[in-house]
């Protein structure tokens, strides 16, 4: 947050990079919410042409009054512009490079000539923040060096152990949770980032939609989230579809949540009677020449 606050305090625009549920969006918002300042959101896809990002005349006030400043429908960008606003362009390297290029020059010029409009010039305050995840290949583009050039950049990742903790504990707060069962859900969670078939694991989200299927299902099934079978089926809900495979690997998302179910929530299992690797002293087999007792012989006297 302070390296955030100084590089927008300068004057510079923003570039965030990291994975899904690292707290970009979160981070931002707060941000603008303790400074009091306004904020635009855009959501970056395919979908996302200039006029939708800077706004548009009105076509039906168009055929009738033509072309004029009191017509027109300030898209994110304007309105930004003219707030003097913080503009959020989530996942930009989704946004088509047509798009970028509207970008790139409101952050080199801080102002932007639109058709039959005339110049859009930033107000004092306006920059430009942007969301990527750089594991994501699916409908993404390379970003161009001009955005990189023009932005200062912020490498974001997961939270700490305590941090996901007290994120799971603030979104789902349900009683019949146990702090346990939360911590439990966290390391299998955190477990997923780490596994070596997967490519990109769940982040604290996974986390908290466990705790909560696992308490509604525990309840549906008048059992408890910490029976096997409700924590297990909760997992496979939460998680398989936050998992991203290894290309090439033969495993699916399942298998390697029941994988470290088994290993953060099943119960050990019980040492066998004798075990020796258990810590339990071997007892004598009777049956066996080593397990009998020394014989006594005649006019000798039985050892004590």
């Amino acid at each position: 947050m302070e390296l955030l606050l100084a590089a927008l305090l300068a004057g510079r625009h923003m570039l965030l990079e990291g994975p899904p549920g690292t707290g970009k969006s979160t981070l931002l918002r707060g941000l603008a919410r303790g400074a009091g300042l306004p904020f635009q959101f855009v959501e970056g896809n395919a979908e996302l042409t200039p006029a939708r990002l800077v706004g548009h005349h009105d076509p039906s006030r168009v055929m009738s009054e033509g072309y004029s400043p009191d017509i027109f429908v300030d898209g994110p960008l304007a309105a930004a512009l003219r707030e003097g606003a913080l503009l959020y362009v989530e996942e930009i390297n989704r946004v088509p490079e047509e798009t970028l290029n509207v970008l790139i020059t409101v952050m080199s010029e801080g102002e932007l000539q639109v058709p039959r409009l005339g110049p859009l010039v930033a107000a004092e305050g306006f920059r430009l923040v942007a969301a990527m995840n750089p594991f994501d290949a699916v409908g993404t583009a390379r970003i161009a060096s001009a955005i990189y050039d023009r932005t200062c950049r912020l490498r974001m990742d997961y939270q700490d152990a305590a941090d996901e903790m007290e994120i799971v504990r603030r979104s789902a707060p349900e009683h019949a949770i146990s702090d346990e069962f939360r911590a439990r859900a966290v390391e299998l969670v955190r477990r997923t980032r780490e596994h070596p078939d997967v490519r990109v694991g769940s982040s604290v989200r996974g986390s908290i939609d466990l705790v909560l299927v696992a308490g509604t299902l525990a309840g549906l099934r008048r059992s408890r989230p910490d029976e096997p079978s409700v924590s297990l089926d909760a997992a496979l809900t939460s998680l398989s579809g936050r998992l991203r495979m290894q290309e090439g690997s033969a495993r699916t998302s399942e298998d390697v949540v029941r994988e470290l179910w088994s290993q953060v929530f099943a119960p050990p299992p019980e040492p066998e009677r004798g075990d020796p690797s258990q810590g339990e002293a071997p007892r004598p087999d009777l049956a066996h020449p080593r397990g009998r007792p020394a014989p006594v012989r005649a006019g000798s006297t039985a050892p004590g």
